[in-house]
């Protein structure tokens, strides 16, 4: 009798936990035949969130999450129950808490007078709206590996829409048109709301905990197997008549080679590229360091089959240019009330329900965002944590005579004091912390078709591809939907399921001429 099938899911990232969870909910998969191995201590890849009020807490980023759209997102989290509300899925517990805590952002762009600037018309010309409506109703083939400043003229990147537009979604002018596009149909509620940012949802805690977290302790329970410190970094794969399939694992587990036989009939998933990769913390005293950006990890074991395979992609399109890919972000730890509660007087949001501020005026552009308190579980009430990042790392700031890449915590700090114009004393005691991120939006950048490739490969009969560098038509890359929505595709064509991925949501179609209505209309 043979054994029952292994799944194999190289990476711990949240796409590689949602295929641990569809193969058991959806494919009646047993736990105990999946195994998820991560190079790092811990699960949830760029979802993390760790630290404590002595050090200071640290999150590289966090996500964008609504609830007109996230589609799979919900379906995935409506099946994991909440490990803080008993009774609750993670999805209920997250409607329930932005029921009562509503985004509304009264200080969404401030110049550098420390004066909230009026945002009400997004500051088109006609060409602007012209140029715009062109892009959006371009089609994918038309507009090729073009890059966004391709399309619109120089005055639209500096209207107040794109200043909120492009750090409410991180886009760089040199982002690809492609994807900047895929972002103007999937997220058009936003569009007219893009000033409050009332459409964003939150999660109760960072998004580890609130997500990652309720997630791996539902996998383990379901008997799934989690092996840390575990690099893969080969596969052995071999062509048969009716295709081509994985036949071994080759990794470094706590630094020691391993060797994993892959049977018939086992399937193995990879996280293919990351968009963390490389990135490395600081101090209140040290810089972030420049880590080496040749790709390994991810990248290296993509790139190694991407050679050996036709139709799995070129990672070199994306993780070759970590200039135009890079950004700094910062997590600061408060030790008195004074920063935020002079922010609540100045924005006129309590913490939690604004949204980025961004400092217009800013050589880093940079901005920050207040979450509800306690933002980590058993976070003590005298402490409080928000988080910020600057999208040109590589500029001088205003106040630092350094670019943000090579500036400190402290530093940071100090420009940010100086934006606000506020005295270093309100921020004394604070921990700020950098974070260098050198391929942090690579999935951005220009491609052509053929560049991301499909989660299932062509003649692939046991192993798909994950997360943010595969294929995915209509969805947006940069988001957890399309990290979950690749790994609820592969699941489901890999194990031929009958029941279908949701689809993404057409409110481009049915807004579209409210969409050309506004754009008449802005001034």
């Amino acid at each position: 009798m043979n054994p029952p099938n292994q799944a194999f899911l190289i990476g711990g990232g949240i796409a590689s936990l949602a295929a641990a969870a569809f193969l058991i909910r959806d494919g009646g998969w047993s736990g105990e035949r999946i195994t998820v191995l991560e190079a790092g201590p811990v699960l949830g890849g760029s979802l993390d969130g760790a630290g404590d009020p002595e050090q200071g807490y640290v999150m590289r980023g966090g996500r964008m999450l609504t609830s007109d759209n996230y589609e799979c997102t919900w379906d995935l989290f409506g099946s994991i129950p909440s490990i803080t509300q008993a009774g609750q899925s993670v999805h209920q517990e997250t409607l329930q808490f932005n029921q009562k805590h509503h985004s509304h952002a009264l200080a969404r762009l401030v110049n550098r007078h420390r004066a909230r600037m009026p945002v009400a018309s997004m500051g088109f010309s006609m060409q602007d709206r012209l140029e715009l409506l062109r892009l959006h109703q371009a089609d994918e083939d038309t507009l090729g590996n073009t890059c966004i400043t391709d399309h619109l003229s120089p005055s639209f990147f500096e209207t107040p829409f794109w200043f909120m537009w492009c750090t409410t979604f991180a886009f760089q002018p040199w982002h690809s048109a492609v994807e900047f596009r895929r972002y103007l149909h999937r997220f058009m509620l936003e569009f007219a709301r893009i000033e409050t940012l009332a459409g964003v949802k939150r999660t109760v805690y960072n998004q580890y905990d609130s997500l990652v977290r309720p997630l791996q302790q539902w996998l383990l329970a379901q008997g799934v197997h989690v092996v840390p410190r575990c690099t893969v970094t080969r596969l052995e794969h071999q062509d048969s008549d009716s295709g081509w399939r994985v036949t071994a694992l080759h990794s470094l587990r706590e630094g020691q080679p391993h060797h994993q036989a892959v049977a018939q009939g086992d399937l193995v998933f990879l996280q293919n590229g990351s968009m963390t990769d490389a990135s490395s913390l600081g101090s209140m005293a040290q810089p972030a360091p420049a880590q080496a950006s040749d790709p390994h990890g991810a990248w290296a074991l993509w790139t190694q089959l991407a050679a050996q395979r036709p139709g799995l992609g070129r990672p070199e399109v994306f993780n070759r240019q970590p200039a135009l890919s890079n950004w700094t972000s910062f997590t600061v730890t408060l030790k008195t009330p004074d920063f935020f509660d002079t922010m609540a007087r100045f924005s006129g949001n309590e913490a939690g329900t604004g949204g980025l501020v961004t400092l217009r005026d800013s050589h880093w552009l940079m901005s920050i965002v207040l979450a509800h308190q306690p933002h980590f579980p058993h976070q003590p009430a005298s402490v409080q944590v928000c988080w910020g990042y600057g999208l040109f790392p590589d500029r001088v700031g205003n106040f630092v005579n350094k670019a943000m890449n090579d500036c400190n915590g402290a530093e940071l700090l100090q420009e940010l004091a100086g934006h606000l114009r506020l005295e270093l004393s309100s921020l004394a005691g604070a921990i700020c912390i950098p974070c260098r991120m050198p391929f942090i939006t690579s999935m951005f950048l220009p491609r052509a078709p053929g560049d991301r490739p499909l989660p299932l490969p062509p003649g692939s009969r046991d192993f798909a591809l994950l997360g943010q560098f595969v294929e995915l038509p209509l969805d947006t890359v940069f988001t957890v939907e399309y990290s979950v929505r690749s790994a609820q595709t592969a699941v489901y064509q890999l194990l031929q399921l009958e029941r279908d991925v949701p689809p993404v949501t057409p409110h481009d179609h049915h807004l579209h001429a409210q969409f050309e209505a506004l754009l008449k209309a802005l001034r």
